[in-house]
């Protein structure tokens, strides 16, 4: 049964609450409050706490995942078991979207970094919303294609850079990822742990401690307890990327 055929369903506290996440997320920004009702009565609602897996790699796909609250890591694991993150995802962002589409299993383990609120739409439910809403599909291509360019430049960036622009450039893309920009200045509230951190660019918590008060000395950053602040970030950019 595709999602426009069920009758108009009742808008609750909790149901205009999970329309306000979806109305944030680009995909679905072109979708009607009547028909974003109707596709948070076909998904669900559920909470994980610090740590939780969401998501296991190699596990079938059977839903796509946004994030209404909370921070999670996308990882995955080599063979000798040490840990690479891809990303790391805040607010109105989405996941599992590969082995929705594809139909093969999940590419990488998600975990909750921070107590998440997640709304999750099942794979036959999603499928029949890009069937009925192109828009969706075509925003969803272009997030896809996002990624892949910024899949790209961290390749290069671990392949070609010295530590101190692997950092620097993991700190771009968390600022990019759930930073906070205003009039130039970006501020992340919670920033990863520095294991984490060192995980994104392939080198060791060490260095990324190092790197750190570097950028501090030289007035590139601050931190305050566990938020970092870029004061000028083009210009941090324009040095660095």
């Amino acid at each position: 049964m595709a999602i426009t055929a069920k009758p108009f369903p009742p808008i609750t506290p909790e149901v205009a609450e999970t329309i306000r996440i979806l109305r944030n997320v680009p995909i679905f920004g072109d979708i009607d409050q009547s028909e974003l009702a109707r596709i948070v009565h076909v998904g669900v609602r559920k909470k994980y706490k610090k740590g939780s897996i969401v998501l296991m790699e190699e596990e079938a796909g059977a839903a796509l995942f946004i994030i209404g609250s909370g921070k999670v890591k996308i990882v995955r694991t080599d063979d000798e078991g040490r840990e690479v993150i891809l990303s790391i995802l805040g607010e109105n962002d989405f996941f599992g979207e590969m082995a929705i589409l594809d139909g093969l299993s999940r590419s990488a383990t998600a975990v909750a970094i921070t107590k998440t609120d997640l709304f999750m739409i099942h794979r036959q439910d999603f499928l029949k919303l890009l069937h009925e809403y192109p828009a969706v599909a075509i925003s969803l291509l272009r997030e896809l294609t996002s990624r892949l360019r910024n899949a790209d430049a961290q390749i290069k960036n671990l392949s070609l850079k010295d530590a101190n622009g692997r950092v620097a450039n993991v700190i771009i893309q968390i600022a990019d990822d759930i930073g906070k920009i205003r009039k130039g200045r970006v501020e992340v509230d919670e920033l990863p742990l520095q294991q984490d951190l060192a995980n994104m660019a392939g080198t060791s918590r060490e260095t990324i401690s190092r790197m750190l008060h570097q950028f501090i000395k030289r007035g590139h950053i601050e931190l305050q307890g566990n938020k970092l602040i870029i004061n000028d970030y083009e210009k941090f950019k324009s040095l660095y990327l």
